[in-house]
C-alpha cells in the first residue's frame, strides 16, 4: 500500500505542485496518472521516490512515512522501486547486458545471480538477441525495453513508468504498454504517467487525473479525460 496523506508542496517562488493530495494505491494494482504539462505529476513521483519532500502531509509505504527514513533505510527503500524514464537513461558505453547488470551490482548481487538474471529479463522483454548490442545499435523501442528489464532485474515492488512512451512510435508504444501489463501481472505494482490518450483508453485500468496539484478524477476504469 502507497498512501499520500494530504500532501501539499509549495516552492520558493509560492508556485503551487501540490494542494493537498490524498491518494492510495494498492499492492498488484496498475494506475494511470494524467494531467495537464505543470499538473503536478512529476512531484508526485519524485515524493514517492522521497527526491523531494512535502512542504506539508505525509507519503507512506507500507506503514512506514518514507520522509522520515534515515540515509541506509531509504538506500534499501529505493531498491523495492524500479524506475522508466522518458529518455531512457542507458549508459552509451555498456551494451545491454552490461547496462542491466551494473543495475545489480550496485543493489549488491552476486556475479551468479547477474549471469542468470539479467538474459531472463531481457528475454522477458523479447531482447534476447541484443543482449550484446550498444545503446546506439538499438531502435527507441529497444533503449526502452533495456530500460524496462534494468527496471525491474533487482524484483521491485514498484515500477513507476514516467512518460515512457513519449518518444515512441504507435507501434513501439504499443509494445511497451504490453510489456508494462505483464510485469503487472506477474505481481508488480505499476505507476504509469502519460499524455497518450490511446494507451489510457486501451488500458482500462485506474485513472488520477491531476489538474492544477489537486487530484480532480479518480475513475477505477477510466479513460483519458481533460
Amino acid at each position: 500500500m502507497i498512501y499520500f496523506d494530504r500532501v501539499s508542496k509549495v516552492y520558493k517562488d509560492d508556485s503551487i505542485a501540490l494542494d493537498d493530495v490524498s491518494l492510495s494505491i494498492e499492492p498488484k494494482e496498475f494506475i494511470s496518472i494524467v494531467g495537464h504539462s505543470g499538473a503536478g505529476k512529476t512531484t508526485l513521483l519524485r515524493m514517492l521516490l522521497v527526491e523531494d519532500r512535502p512542504s506539508s502531509g505525509s507519503v507512506f509505504f507500507e506503514s512506514t512515512d518514507i520522509h522520515q527514513l534515515s540515509k541506509f533505510e531509504l538506500t534499501n527503500f529505493r531498491r523495492r522501486i524500479g524506475t522508466v524514464f522518458q529518455d531512457f537513461r542507458l549508459l552509451p558505453r555498456k551494451t545491454a547486458f552490461e547496462n542491466i547488470a551494473f543495475a545489480m551490482e550496485v543493489a549488491g548481487r552476486s556475479d551468479e545471480e547477474i549471469e542468470s538474471d539479467v538474459p531472463h529479463v531481457l528475454n522477458l522483454v523479447d531482447l534476447g538477441d541484443k543482449m550484446w548490442n550498444f545503446p546506439h545499435e538499438l531502435s527507441g523501442g529497444e533503449k526502452q525495453r533495456v530500460a524496462i528489464a534494468r527496471a525491474i532485474v533487482n524484483q521491485p515492488d514498484v515500477v513507476i513508468a514516467d512518460e515512457p512512451t513519449g518518444m515512441l512510435d504507435p507501434i513501439n508504444t504499443y509494445d511497451i504498454v504490453q510489456i508494462l501489463k505483464k510485469i503487472n501481472e506477474l505481481g508488480t505494482t505499476v505507476i504509469l504517467t502519460t499524455h497518450n490518450k490511446g494507451v489510457i483508453d486501451s488500458l482500462g485500468k485506474r485513472v488520477v487525473t491531476l489538474d492544477r496539484g489537486r487530484v480532480i478524477r479518480d475513475d477505477k476504469r477510466g479513460r483519458y479525460v481533460l
